[in-house]
């Protein structure tokens, strides 16, 4: 996941309308369909459930702890929608969560190609950090969205490299797309990335933000995450308990020919 630090470090420009066209989804078929009418997931991946509650590489990020799944919390599922919840523990401290479509042996749903797609609505209120974002075993990531509380007039689409010095080091670039202030956490959107072998488009309800050539030079199998964090270098010491994430699914696309 991105810190403010490296976003704030990128290029950071309202987003504006690509010559891209609006995506025709008629074009593709679902690979990988979560709909949440009940959620399967494990802390790492015990008896082959399809989401672990941890990053494969068990780095933790934010102001809040990932907590292993308990009945009440941090997952629950209701008509079918997914609810993340962030809240303080008896101890006081913060514990949220966090959904990785593959484990810490990289095993489960990747795809190098397609269109990936979650519908949210995100938290409200100073200091909560949502994402639905992609990574790679390759070492490339794509926040799909990031969401900074503070600032509830625009999102984030973020892409790292991350690399060692002998490999370039570290590279990202962000975009920022404005919307009406409130927009993000009164409704539902969509937040999408298309990834072809030489070019990727961010979308937000399905009309195209950001377009770039793929800036790597390696082949990146991506799987899916979604997390409802808090920080990323913002105060908390006002951020609402509890504060929750609603997700009402997550897909991923390939095209049909």
């Amino acid at each position: 996941m991105a810190r403010a630090a490296i976003a704030a470090a990128a290029t950071l420009a309202f987003a504006v309308h690509s010559d891209a066209a609006e995506i025709d989804l008629s074009k593709f078929r679902i690979a990988f369909a979560e709909e949440f009418d009940f959620i399967d997931v494990s802390p790492w991946g015990e008896n082959g459930s399809r989401w672990i509650a941890h990053t494969p590489w068990n780095g933790d990020f934010g102001d809040a702890r990932f907590a292993d799944p308990a009945p009440d919390h941090p997952f629950t599922v209701k008509n079918g929608i997914l609810r993340i919840e962030a809240r303080r523990n008896a101890e006081g401290i913060w514990e949220s969560g966090l959904l990785a479509g593959v484990n810490r042996d990289w095993e489960g749903f990747t795809r190098r190609y397609g269109y990936f797609e979650a519908r949210m609505k995100l938290p409200p209120g100073d200091g909560v950090w949502p994402a639905f974002w992609l990574n790679s075993r390759e070492g490339v990531e794509l926040d799909v969205v990031e969401y900074y509380g503070h600032d509830d007039d625009q999102f984030a689409s973020v892409w790292h490299i991350w690399a060692d010095e002998d490999e370039g080091g570290h590279r990202s670039d962000a975009k920022w797309t404005a919307v009406e202030p409130g927009s993000l956490t009164d409704r539902f959107n969509t937040y999408g990335v298309l990834v072809e072998p030489f070019k990727v488009t961010f979308f937000y309800n399905r009309e195209p933000i950001w377009q770039f050539e793929a800036p790597w030079d390696v082949n990146p199998s991506f799987f899916p995450l979604v997390n409802l964090a808090l920080g990323s270098g913002w105060p908390i010491d006002e951020t609402p308990d509890p504060s929750y994430l609603y997700v009402d699914y997550i897909r991923v696309y390939e095209p049909t020919d």
